[in-house]
């Protein structure tokens, strides 16, 4: 039973007035509405119909709570106003042990008092061991008991725990009227959760057998696909797809990133047209948004453009997610421009608006605008988070703006309140290395109040590249290898670094390294849009058709650019071989190709945009600027990190990336 407690004055006033009888206590209407006293049982259903949705929301009206159990116990026993009672105390955590309590006074619980509670503890990974002893002494189990169990293992980190749980469900007798698509997606998730192909296509078998999915339940479907997704299964996901009985455009839109997320990027938007084709389903904000973002990862600014202009179309233009997604994608895309053009045609721009416009312009090498717009939005009087810090500190590092980076991060607890996070101490040392200010970064890692993450090792091992800095680059690399042992970034980085001071045999042996461990280099490619059509280049590559029209013409141009000077930085070359070999091998990497293709293939005085996977070295950045001289052409040129806009022989970067 409850014990009597005293309301606080405020919220006596606002919900409860004391009556004279102990058991009888007034209850204001929560829309401001004249009070009313609880005596009946009707009264209190009434009661707990207005206090329900206000008390998830806020704890203090946890005393209001209290007070309508208490207020309940004179009236008769009847087990459907205890479960309501249980329902309202279980709602929020504040008072979960009231509902305990109160479960324990029930002198017969019934199925639905117990899956309340059970519902109630599953919401948090530190009350799971309790719902599971509750859910052991149930007399009976209905499809919502097992669901809440399954579900919430599942949710918080214990698949294998989920899955034989479901399997328990599957062997104890008298099951079959609870095993329903319910629980089924509940243990779908589980297997998606843990990986495990081979759990998911047995439950599969088992569902099919049971006629589970028999009904077209949308939510059941949904979870098989998103399974055989999650198991790196994207082709038996897709089959799943096209044999669902109705496809919504919430599973159009699933289905469409799922083939994003693995990198099939043109599978993806085939499917996306298939949706626009199809009859009846319409793409929403979150389909729209979806799309821009790979169009954005993929570089496929035409087909982004396509998008935009059927989200104006579509009216669904004015959702942050569109917005948001629009600019990201014209961004990084190298086009600012038309960035700028939506984010002021927002009526009311939001704070993801907000952050994508600092973030765009950092990594388009225009930091004074990063810094411009970041006042701006300072002054907009939206709350920032830690993500738009991470932007703007991310501008700053690239800039070499050590004073105003600096004083930024500083502010980030003590003017907006806002904890440092791993990333903002990983964006400090980026601006400390950089900056070759390597003592500040040691001694900040030494102090910081959180776990370094890979970002800031590979920060400080990025800067030890720029100033070869052996040492530290060692340091960085071992911390690195513990996180992302597999990761062939941090091998070749440091081989780069020893290669540049002439250290061979070191190169040679973080090669053997990768070797025995069967890390191999991610190939560099770079692709650039020409004529409809997206070209690759490979290094060294003659594949393409225009491949001797390509290479007569870099032929030409390292004529005029030796003539302004131009001598290969042959450091950049991991090979000991000779000087000749050097400039030979590095002559030829994608990028130059695709920029060389772009000359050919695109009109006089039109910008050339060329992408690539890797970072971009430094001699393929000293060309390219000679480059753009050369031709009087812009160049842009995003690499794996940032975007270099190359015009009149200099870069946006400032020579600082």
């Amino acid at each position: 039973m409850f014990k009597q407690r005293k309301p606080t004055s405020m919220l006596w006033h606002s919900l409860l007035r004391p009556c004279t009888a102990m058991a009888s206590r007034s209850i204001s209407d929560f829309t401001k509405a004249p009070t009313f006293s609880v005596t009946t049982a009707s009264q209190l259903h009434d009661a707990i119909d207005r206090l329900l949705p206000r008390l998830r929301a806020d704890p203090s009206l946890a005393p209001a709570a209290r007070a309508l159990a208490a207020a309940a116990r004179p009236l008769p026993p009847s087990t459907v106003l205890s479960n309501r009672l249980l329902h309202l105390l279980s709602s929020h955590p504040a008072t979960l042990p009231d509902a305990l309590a109160l479960f324990s006074s029930i002198s017969d619980p019934d199925l639905c008092s117990y899956n309340t509670l059970i519902s109630a503890l599953s919401r948090s990974p530190r009350h799971l061991p309790s719902a599971q002893e509750l859910f052991d002494r149930m007399p009976q189990r209905d499809h919502f008991s097992w669901s809440a169990l399954v579900s919430a293992y599942a949710r918080h980190g214990h698949p294998g725990a989920a899955l034989a749980l479901y399997r328990r469900m599957q062997e104890e007798p008298g099951n079959a009227g609870v095993n329903n698509e319910f629980t089924a997606s509940s243990a779908l998730a589980a297997a998606a959760a843990a990986r495990c192909a081979r759990a998911g296509r047995e439950l599969h078998c088992h569902i099919v057998r049971r006629g589970i999915d028999a009904g077209g339940d949308a939510v059941l479907w949904s979870a098989l696909a998103d399974m055989y997704a999650k198991c790196g299964h994207v082709d038996d996901a897709r089959r799943v797809f096209d044999r669902m009985p109705v496809r919504d455009a919430v599973s159009w839109t699933a289905m469409v990133e799922r083939y994003f997320d693995v990198g099939r990027g043109g599978e993806g938007f085939t499917l996306f047209l298939r949706m626009l084709r199809t009859g009846g389903v319409r793409p929403n904000e979150f389909t729209y948004a979806g799309v821009l973002c790979a169009c954005a990862e993929f570089a496929i600014e035409s087909f982004g453009r396509q998008v935009h202009g059927r989200i104006v179309k579509s009216g669904t233009g004015d959702s942050c997610f569109s917005v948001s997604a629009l600019i990201r994608m014209y961004s990084k895309c190298g086009d600012m421009g038309s960035a700028v053009c939506v984010f002021e045609a927002t009526a009311k721009p939001d704070l993801v608006s907000w952050t994508a416009m600092i973030v765009g312009y950092a990594q388009n090498g225009q930091p004074e605008e990063a810094l411009r717009y970041f006042d701006m939005f300072l002054r907009s009087g939206i709350r920032s988070d830690h993500v738009t810090f991470v932007g703007v500190l991310s501008a700053c590092a690239h800039a070499g703006l050590v004073d105003n980076g600096l004083e930024i991060f500083h502010s980030i607890k003590e003017q907006h309140g806002i904890e440092h996070t791993a990333d903002h101490y990983a964006c400090v040392i980026d601006l400390l290395s950089r900056s070759g200010q390597f003592e500040r970064a040691e001694e900040m890692i030494s102090k910081m109040a959180v776990k370094p993450n890979k970002f800031l090792w590979a920060s400080l091992l990025g800067g030890c590249r720029i100033h070869k800095n052996v040492h530290l680059a060692r340091w960085a690399a071992e911390a690195l290898f513990e996180m992302e042992p597999e990761n062939p970034a941090t091998y070749v980085t440091l081989a780069n670094i020893y290669a540049s001071v002439g250290l061979f045999d070191e190169v040679e042996d973080v090669r053997r390294i990768m070797e025995s461990k069967g890390i191999t280099k991610m190939p560099a490619s770079s692709w650039i849009e020409a004529g409809r059509r997206v070209h690759v280049f490979l290094v060294g590559d003659k594949s393409h058709p225009q491949a001797d029209e390509i290479y007569a013409l870099l032929k030409k141009l390292y004529a005029k650019m030796r003539a302004e000077g131009y001598v290969a930085d042959t450091e950049f070359v991991l090979h000991d071989v000779e000087d000749e070999q050097k400039e030979q091998d590095i002559g030829y990497h994608s990028e130059r190709l695709a920029v060389a293709f772009g000359i050919i293939a695109t009109p006089e005085g039109a910008p050339i945009k060329v992408f690539k996977n890797l970072r971009i070295c430094g001699d393929c950045h000293t060309a390219i600027k000679l480059m753009s001289q050369i031709v009087h052409r812009q160049i842009i040129v995003r690499d794996s990190n940032r975007f270099h806009h190359f015009k009149n022989g200099s870069c946006s970067c400032r020579d600082y990336w």
